[in-house]
C-alpha cells in the first residue's frame, strides 16, 4: 500500500534522487512524526474530547497545589488511523520489546541468551532491508578486529575516497555482529557511503577494556590506509558517548607517547 504524502520526504528525495527507500523506512518516518502530534495535541485533544474533564481539572489542580513532584493522570495513546499505513498501525501496536533495557540476567549465561535472543530477532528484518535499500555487506577483519563493511548500490563520485567508520550501541553489551549494523547500513544507503561497522568484542566475554581496544586497533588500521580527513566517526547511544574522547586521547599519546588513561596500571594488572 502506498505510504501517505511527507514534503519533508519528497524534498529528500528530489535532492537524493539516487536514494531508495524501503516502505519500512516510510513507516518509520511518518510513525515518528504522527507520534510527536500526538503527543504534543494531548492536552488540547483532552479538553475537547474527555467528557469528563472538568472533574479531572479539578483532581489535578489538587494534586499540583503545592510546590513539589507534579502528578499526571494516567491515559491510554491511541494507535494513529488517519494518516499512516496498516502496516505503521501494526508496528505502532506490537508489543514492547521484553525484557527492555532494565533487564539485569543473574550471571554470564543469563545474558549470554539475552543478547543472542535479542540479536537473533534482528537479522530477519537487517537482511529484508539491505536488499530492499540495495545495499551489499561484507564479514571481515580490520585490524584484527571482526567488522561489516557496506557499500551502497550508487556513491556520488564525491565519495569515492571517503569512508565513515560507524561503533554501534547498545550497553557495551547489545548488538553483537551483525545484529548491530542497522546505523551503518542506513548511513550507506540513503547517505551513498562505504561503511565499515567494527563488532568490537563485549561482557560478558570479553570485558573493559577489550570494546575499546578493538575499536582502537579497527582505527589505526583505517587510518592507515585512508586520510583521516576524509573519515567519519558516527556512533549513536554507547557509539557515540564515549569513543571521539577516546580517539583523541590516542591523538594525544601520539603526540606526548604516554598511556591512555584505560591503559594505565590498575590494582591487578601492570
Amino acid at each position: 500500500m502506498p505510504s501517505p504524502p511527507s514534503p519533508a520526504l519528497d524534498a529528500f528525495k528530489r535532492a537524493r534522487p539516487e536514494a531508495r527507500f524501503p516502505e519500512e523506512a516510510v513507516i518509520r518516518i511518518h510513525l515518528n512524526a504522527s507520534l510527536l502530534a500526538l503527543a504534543l495535541a494531548g492536552p488540547a485533544l483532552a479538553e475537547t474530547a474527555a467528557p469528563g474533564f472538568p472533574a479531572l481539572e479539578a483532581s489535578q489542580a489538587a494534586a499540583n497545589g503545592q510546590p513539589g513532584p507534579r502528578s499526571l493522570p494516567a491515559h491510554t495513546v491511541p494507535v494513529p488511523q488517519a494518516d499512516v499505513s496498516p502496516a505503521a498501525q501494526a508496528l505502532a501496536a506490537a508489543p514492547y520489546r521484553a525484557p527492555s533495557w532494565n533487564a539485569n540476567p543473574p550471571d554470564d549465561a543469563g545474558w549470554r541468551t539475552l543478547v543472542a535472543k535479542l540479536a537473533d530477532g534482528a537479522l530477519p528484518g537487517l537482511a529484508k532491508a539491505r536488499e530492499q535499500l540495495g545495499v551489499t555487506m561484507e564479514a571481515t577483519t580490520v585490524g584484527g578486529v571482526k567488522a561489516f563493511v557496506f557499500t551502497p548500490r550508487t556513491m556520488p563520485e564525491a565519495h569515492r575516497d571517503q569512508v565513515i567508520f560507524n561503533i554501534h550501541g547498545g550497553g557495551y553489551v547489545y548488538g553483537p555482529g551483525e545484529s548491530g549494523t542497522g546505523e551503518a547500513m542506513l548511513m550507506s544507503a540513503l547517505g551513498g557511503y562505504r561503511v565499515i561497522a567494527v563488532d568490537y568484542r563485549m561482557p560478558p566475554d570479553a570485558p573493559y577494556p577489550a570494546a575499546m581496544d578493538d575499536t582502537m586497533a579497527a582505527w589505526r588500521a583505517v587510518v592507515a590506509t585512508t586520510d583521516p580527513r576524509r573519515i567519519g566517526v558516527v556512533g549513536t547511544s554507547t557509539g557515540g558517548a564515549g569513543w571521539p574522547w577516546r580517539l583523541c586521547c590516542a591523538r594525544r599519546q601520539r603526540a606526548c607517547r604516554c598511556r591512555p588513561p584505560w591503559r594505565r596500571a590498575r590494582p591487578g594488572r601492570t
